[in-house]
């Protein structure tokens, strides 16, 4: 076990980097021999490590849970943040919008301490219990490997990885108990209102096949630009989900009915402009632009950002921009292009027709406008996310990037 944990490790991390490891730690046998593997491997390289335990507030001894857990972590030499999901929690729903709420609060914890890669627990056993909630009906999907972070626009630039899915549940508590380990239980683990938890209680016992983990699928070929994204005809559907999502801004891809047809449409000879998930869709003989959809009034999406001066935020999903030394409202550049300077509007002129009304336009207090895409001077600072996720989403990255 300890000699697969390193070599997914050796594979998936970048060597010689002295960032923070971070892992998902509850306290449970799984994060707890997750931790302990870490702590081990990275003791070797001169890497931190930074434990996370997220307090869901769903039980009245969580926030003692979370504590158990930080203390846990930093007794066998982690540093340690307790993470806490404040605010109504939904009537229905529960689980997924917990496993948001914590992906949500992991990404942003890792990018706060510096880390690009979360490395959380999951084994054999929820591979198994996930094939076993879509013989259901569910559409729960097979934890991967490798992948970026769920969460946006918080989990920028954060990966997860996850080394323990060849290991079985109990060999690993096998292996904590040799070493005198104990570990907490959480009670929804055996709460049969949960679709986890029944898939569980029916795999008790069984000799489940485990399957072999699946490779990398191949990185799509050709896809171009930076504001938009350029993809041949015949990209998978997994990739044309990818660039709808990445292109708008959005953080849910489509998927089912709708999905396919557009597949269908793009591997015919026809020429149309569709929308799906927030994307235009421009198909030419020439390939398929995927945009931001620009919409009118309301239909939009493209709410303003209010940003202080030398504040970073994230407008529409789609660009990250630092304000400069004063105060500023991004918007879409649509309607406000008459107020860029000279210079600006020349260099607008360079962008496809289909992009120009969706890029970000700053305004300051007096009204002045500016694009922090096509000024020149720097004064705020914009960075295009839309490119860098794709890649993320479609195995361009496959390894811990660089800081």
């Amino acid at each position: 076990m300890t000699e697969d944990f390193q070599a997914v490790l050796k594979r998936r991390l970048r060597p010689g980097a002295t960032t923070p490891l971070a892992v998902g730690f509850s306290g449970g046998g799984d994060s707890l021999a997750l931790l302990r593997l870490t702590l081990d491997w990275a003791a070797g390289q001169g890497r931190p490590v930074l434990a996370l335990t997220v307090d869901h507030g769903l039980n009245p001894a969580s926030a003692g849970w979370a504590a158990e857990a930080v203390a846990k972590a930093r007794g066998l030499g982690a540093e340690a943040w307790a993470l806490a999901w404040i605010g109504d929690k939904p009537a229905t729903g529960l689980p997924a919008a917990a496993r948001a709420a914590r992906h949500a609060l992991l990404a942003a914890a890792a990018r706060e301490a510096g880390a690009r890669v979360l490395l959380l627990g999951h084994t054999a056993d929820d591979r198994l219990e996930a094939a076993r909630m879509r013989a259901e009906g569910s559409t729960t999907p097979d934890p991967r490997q490798w992948a970026p972070s769920p969460a946006w626009p918080q989990g920028r630039g954060v990966f997860l990885l996850r080394p323990l899915l060849a290991a079985r549940r109990q060999a690993l508590r096998d292996w904590l108990v040799e070493r005198g380990e104990t570990w907490l239980e959480d009670p929804a683990n055996g709460d049969a209102r949960f679709a986890r938890a029944r898939a569980r209680f029916a795999l008790a016992g069984e000799e489940a096949a485990v399957p072999g983990i699946a490779s990398d699928t191949p990185p799509p070929g050709g896809v171009e630009g930076e504001h938009a994204l350029g993809l041949p005809r015949g990209a998978s559907a997994a990739q044309i989900a990818a660039a709808c999502l990445c292109a708008a801004g959005t953080t849910t891809p489509p998927r089912g009915e709708r999905l396919e047809r557009l597949v269908g449409r793009l591997r015919s000879d026809e020429t149309f402009t569709a929308s799906l998930a927030g994307a235009r869709i421009v198909a030419d003989a020439g390939g398929v632009l995927f945009a931001r959809e620009a919409g009118e009034g309301r239909r939009s999406g493209l709410s303003p950002l209010a940003l202080a001066a030398g504040e970073t935020g994230v407008w529409d999903g789609r660009y990250e921009i630092t304000a400069g030394h004063a105060p500023i409202t991004i918007r879409p550049l649509g309607g406000l292009a008459s107020r860029l300077s000279a210079e600006e509007r020349q260099a607008l002129k360079g962008f496809p027709a289909a992009v120009r009304p969706i890029l970000p336009a700053a305004v300051d207090t007096s009204g002045a406008v500016s694009s922090p895409i096509l000024a020149g001077d720097g004064t705020i600072r914009a960075r295009v996310l839309i490119r860098e996720r794709f890649e993320a989403a479609t195995g361009l990255v496959d390894q811990e990037p660089a800081t």
